[in-house]
């Protein structure tokens, strides 16, 4: 992690909130800075949890956060569920609707209801103007049935949201090449995260090297899914360094490359380049010069 500098990473997915990190999480947080971690996007899953996520976020000027429900949350979801996230919205800590999408593996909810609180969030997000953070387990033809709707509707290409830099972001990327490519299509990014550290992780490992780079943002989605070495124990945003060190074994470039064209990504995908733009670049330059 040496070539990696100060404040050149995002951890653009993590779950810093939960009861996982109750006992130490002022440290956790410190390791992250240590490791050069700018900024940290914790992501919704319930209504509850978003609002103490959001407490959190108010406290840490370098959280920010999502509000949306889970697809595995959905059954929860009914007419005022969406004033609720609406409301949230407002405040200034949140520049996503997330994590929202399907999930056929758990299967705490019906299709049906999976899929009509993914559309009504979806169609929140294009109202607000804000991008989406899309799940997606054992789900991605249906993921991509929906986003393709709805990046089509007439809705969608009247909203602010056409107008960003991008639309959206797959979380935790498990598709092929060719769901790269409708993606990119749909103006998406592609989130990648201790997955690609995995010593099994064949496809993909040898899927990395043909994505985009300036379609790309790290992610943790600590305390799950830690990378290797640590496999098997509890993720945290510290080890987004590995997660780059890898994507930067696979390119053939350094860390530091990696760091920063991921990093910029975050910044436009979360609009928040006016925030940490100037910062990021005097860090980088101070540290080059």
């Amino acid at each position: 992690m040496s070539n990696i500098k100060m404040f050149d990473l995002v951890d653009s997915h993590c779950h810093i909130d939960l009861q996982q990190f109750d006992v130490d999480r002022a440290e956790v947080l410190a390791r992250a800075r240590a490791a050069g971690v700018a900024f940290i996007v914790i992501p919704g899953i319930d209504l509850s949890q978003c609002r103490r996520a959001l407490a959190l976020a108010e406290q840490t000027d370098w959280l920010y956060m999502a509000v949306g429900l889970h697809p595995n949350s959905a059954a929860d979801f009914n007419d005022d569920t969406i004033d609720a996230l609406r409301t949230m919205a407002a405040h200034h800590k949140v520049v996503a609707i997330g994590e929202i999408g399907l999930d056929f593996y758990w299967n705490k909810a019906t299709p049906d209801v999976q899929k009509c609180a993914f559309v009504r969030q979806l169609e929140l997000a294009a109202e607000l103007g804000l991008p989406v953070i899309i799940h997606s387990r054992d789900a991605n033809a249906a993921v991509a049935e929906v986003l393709s709707a709805w990046v089509t509707s007439a809705a969608f290409a009247a909203s602010a949201l056409a107008k960003r830099p991008f639309a959206g972001v797959l979380h935790a990327f498990s598709g092929d090449l060719a769901l790269a490519e409708q993606a990119y299509n749909w103006n998406f990014v592609l989130g990648l995260g201790g997955a690609v550290t995995f010593r099994n992780a064949h496809a993909l490992r040898a899927l990395a090297p043909a994505l985009r780079l300036d379609r790309l943002m790290l992610e943790t989605d600590a305390p799950y899914l830690a990378p290797h070495p640590h496999r098997g124990r509890r993720n945290e945003p510290a080890y987004i360094a590995l997660v780059c060190e890898q994507l930067a074994q696979l390119h053939g470039l350094s860390s530091a490359e990696i760091a920063r064209r991921t990093t910029a990504t975050a910044l436009r995908f979360y609009g928040l380049e006016d925030r940490f733009g100037v910062d990021l670049a005097s860090s980088h330059a101070a540290v080059h010069s």
